[in-house]
């Protein structure tokens, strides 16, 4: 299935679980976020000030859908992912959760295009799990390879439950002129890098 195929019960259910965080987080700051004690402990509005006055690290990516998978993909080291999202915002701000194997997270992205203002902290497995029910209807969950190629990581997604079926290759960059001159293998197909439809935000919305 594409990304755009899916099932009235998986809507149904996906609202379901949007209504029950709504009840638990009703109470919005003006970002967006819920008015949680872990939001203010982790500073996050502080981090996406930070963002928006330019005093952010920035990430260097280019996306590409893939002519074939390559050879043993499932020899190369891999996690599964799961994600969602606090707050998205019309200035391009993203406020994501995700659990990657062991490892929780929270990253403020802002902007478009292939380099955006990242900001990503280390958080706890119960900071995690206070903040993950606020995401409720904007999840969605892939398996992450990790393919070397040349002196770059090529990171291969997988996409499981309702986006079954997609597969993306990112590649990111220390800076514009090496992601300028990257030359992709020859089983990479069409590039999508800023193409809404492929971004994981419309993925975990619909």
């Amino acid at each position: 299935r594409g990304p755009t195929a899916f099932a009235k019960g998986a809507v149904a259910s996906r609202q379901t679980r949007a209504n029950t965080a709504s009840a638990k987080f009703q109470s919005r700051d003006e970002t967006g976020l819920p008015e949680s004690t872990t939001v203010q402990k982790l500073a996050i509005p502080a981090m996406i000030t930070a963002s928006k006055n330019g005093k952010a690290p920035r990430e260097i990516e280019r996306k590409f859908l893939l002519k074939r998978l390559p050879p043993n993909l499932r020899h190369f080291h891999s996690r599964t992912i799961e994600q969602g999202y606090l707050a998205v915002k019309t200035d391009g701000t993203q406020i994501r959760l995700r659990k990657a194997g062991r490892r929780h997270s929270l990253t403020v992205k802002r902007g478009r295009g292939l380099s955006r203002q990242e900001i990503e902290i280390d958080l706890t497995r119960d900071q995690f799990e206070e903040l993950w029910p606020a995401t409720a209807g904007c999840r969605l969950t892939k398996t992450r390879y990790d393919v070397p190629f040349g002196k770059h990581t090529i990171e291969i997604d997988v996409y499981r439950g309702r986006n079954e079926g997609l597969v993306v290759a990112e590649v990111e960059f220390h800076d514009e002129r090496e992601c300028a001159r990257f030359q992709p293998p020859d089983w990479f197909a069409a590039e999508v890098s800023g193409k809404s439809r492929y971004s994981n935000v419309r993925l975990a919305r619909e």
